[in-house]
């Protein structure tokens, strides 16, 4: 039996009737790009985050980009800004930051949990500092309560990345609605996948929301004027259907992924193998399931000679890739050694028992 590190084909044909009926409705609207079923979208995923506002965009890097582009239209940043953010984040959260003229502060994470931590950065603030962007990575919220402490203590604006943490909570509140803004990617092989690129902005703030519609719109509030020099990032009415199909089985997809990295946790028991730590279950969403071994190429091929296939998130830093030759300097020891480590096994809500088991069994007989 192979084991797939993730089947998108077998976890969208569960829905197949349901996304064929969604195609067919928006085919036949002939309306095709900012109709119903964006605004019904909007509406429903903003409620699923418990915010007032979620704004449909083009993809989960777009969502990063407007909100600090928004926030510098609205006065709240100018060029050079700092921006204070995990420094073992997939790059598109830098992306976003330098794509707006600010200044990235890059902080190493806890290793137990891959986040920021309050310590990590209340060490960096400085008088420049003017936003933080948490990163919830791999599925976990980040500490939240303490971190909007800080930001409020500083008056520091929070930016929370949730490309990978769609339905992650803490005390009963969800990702997304924590922070000034957050930004979310629907790529298909998220939690919350589309069947193409996506994303969307939460957020509680009306006149952010209203800055956001006209930026992703070409700068328009109204046709053919314009506020801003906007962009083109609009969610289409394809994805936003095929995203309202997939939001009704979210939470139930959610809770095969949390049962599945429960099994993980409690059976796999090799010592040469770091687990994930959690502190709540409802926490972590597992949008991936990430180990630290040593010898993880060896861990690697050991799998995949087994037919179990896993993948590396990331293999390279964002201070050491070419594309920011200026941070190349920084030394991140942590961070370094968390892209030296890393390993992703299979988590997939339509995985079988049989496939856990088999990936818990090869795990455990690896050895040096």
């Amino acid at each position: 039996m192979r084991v797939n590190f993730l089947d998108l084909k077998r976890i969208n044909a569960q829905y197949q009737d349901d996304l064929k009926q969604a195609c067919s409705r928006v085919i036949d609207s002939g309306w095709y790009i900012m109709g119903n079923e964006l605004s019904q979208f909007e509406s429903e995923f903003a409620e699923y985050c418990g915010t007032k506002h979620a704004v449909g965009v083009a993809n989960g890097l777009d969502a990063l980009i407007l909100v600090l582009r928004a926030w510098k239209e609205m006065g709240k940043l100018v060029d050079g800004d700092e921006v204070i953010v995990p420094a073992n984040t997939y790059i598109a959260s830098i992306l976003a930051i330098t794509e707006n003229r600010l200044t990235p502060v890059l902080v190493e994470p806890d290793p137990n949990t891959y986040n920021l931590t309050k310590e990590g950065i209340e060490e960096v603030i400085t008088s420049r500092t003017k936003a933080i962007l948490p990163v919830h990575l791999y599925g976990l919220i980040s500490p939240m309560p303490e971190i909007m402490q800080i930001a409020k203590d500083h008056s520091l604006l929070v930016l929370e990345d949730c490309a990978q943490s769609h339905g992650a909570m803490i005390d009963g509140k969800k990702s997304g609605d924590w922070g000034d803004a957050a930004g979310f990617s629907f790529y298909p092989g998220k939690n919350l996948g589309a069947l193409g690129d996506a994303g969307a902005i939460t957020t509680n703030d009306d006149g952010l929301a209203q800055t956001l519609k006209a930026l992703r719109n070409y700068g328009s509030h109204k046709k053919y004027e314009n506020l801003y020099q906007g962009i083109n990032s609009r969610l289409d009415e394809i994805q936003a259907a095929m995203l309202r199909v997939k939001l009704k089985y979210l939470d139930v997809e959610t809770s095969r992924r949390q049962a599945i990295s429960k099994r993980y946790r409690d059976e796999i028991n090799n010592s040469l193998v770091v687990l994930p730590k959690v502190e709540s279950e409802a926490a972590h969403v597992w949008h991936l399931f990430v180990v630290r071994c040593e010898l993880r190429e060896s861990l690697q091929n050991w799998l995949s000679h087994y037919g179990v296939q896993t993948l590396i998130h990331y293999p390279i830093p964002p201070h050491k890739q070419a594309a920011y030759n200026e941070l190349n300097h920084q030394s991140k020891p942590i961070t370094e050694m968390i892209h030296q480590q890393v390993i992703s096994l299979p988590l997939d809500p339509s995985m079988s028992d049989e496939a856990v088991t088999k990936v818990i069994q090869l795990v455990n007989k690896f050895k040096v």
